[in-house]
């Protein structure tokens, strides 16, 4: 049993290992200087200038207008992945519970061809939704980045398996009380799905933060660029001799990890609750 036990517990050092040493490297690589990394490559040991590379992707203007800085980045990608959430959270909620609680003729089949859609990645709608943003005069908007994506099969089917196990009882309690849709949903729904919330929120989010090719699509303006388009225009810049930021990318790429590990950080919990729990 204890040896059992310690080859268990060496696994998972070792796979915890294999994980963060990537992440330690681009940390450790963020703290030289470029012309460092270019020559000698990325290494384990810290360099002396990483105040000084994280204060100037955070502060420092730049891009071709120059006005675009890391901080504004971070805030566009918070937004984005806020956005992407929150909204596919609503949505999917308001379609789950059309489904199961409201008697209509081919709501079965109405479920079945949202989950199809899952088999349809985003680039082979991209065009047509480019299209009817670029109607709507809604490019280099937020509205734009974020409403297109918003329907989620993913989360219409999680919302839906979850209330089809919440006991009929409760329905009929809420009858009794007076409760209509509205209120049944907001008061009784809404609490109970609070793990599943937050295991659908952390998915959504970082499938938002990590979005590269839409927003590159839609925005042509500095000021809408998020990390993921930063990190990529760092690492485009061969001009002449000039090499290109090696440490502020690498930088970028730390500080665009921090947010997604933050949110699994605080909602694990939930998380795993929500995916397994069954009995409400």
């Amino acid at each position: 049993m204890h040896r059992t036990r310690f080859f268990d517990h060496l696994i998972l050092l070792l796979g915890a290992a294999f994980l963060v040493t990537p992440v330690l490297v681009a940390f450790m690589a963020s703290t030289h200087t470029a012309a460092d990394i270019h020559m000698n490559g990325p290494s384990l040991m810290p360099g002396g200038h990483g105040v000084e590379t994280y204060h100037k992707v955070l502060t420092q203007r730049g891009g071709f207008t120059g006005e675009v800085t890391g901080a504004r980045m971070l805030m566009n990608s918070t937004i984005l992945g806020l956005g992407f959430a929150v909204g596919k959270i609503v949505l999917s909620m308001m379609a789950a519970y059309a489904l199961v609680y409201f008697r209509f003729r081919f709501a079965t089949a109405i479920f079945w061809i949202i989950f199809t859609t899952l088999l349809l990645p985003l680039e082979v709608r991209i065009m047509p939704s480019y299209q009817v943003m670029s109607d709507l005069h809604l490019l280099n908007t937020y509205t734009g980045l974020i409403v297109p994506l918003l329907a989620s099969a993913t989360g219409t089917f999680y919302f839906r398996q979850f209330f089809k196990s919440v006991p009929d009882e409760l329905l009929e309690a809420a009858r009794i009380d007076g409760a209509g849709p509205v209120r049944f949903f907001i008061d009784i729904l809404v609490p109970l799905s609070r793990t599943m919330m937050a295991a659908i929120f952390i998915i959504m989010f970082v499938y938002g933060w990590n979005q590269y090719l839409w927003p590159m699509l839609m925005t042509t303006e500095e000021r809408f660029f998020t990390l993921m388009r930063g990190i990529k225009s760092i690492l485009q810049v061969w001009i002449g001799s000039q090499i290109p930021d090696y440490n502020e990318a690498f930088a970028l790429a730390v500080l665009a990890m921090l947010p997604p590990v933050a949110v699994v950080v605080v909602f694990q919990r939930m998380f795993i609750k929500g995916l397994t729990e069954s009995d409400k």
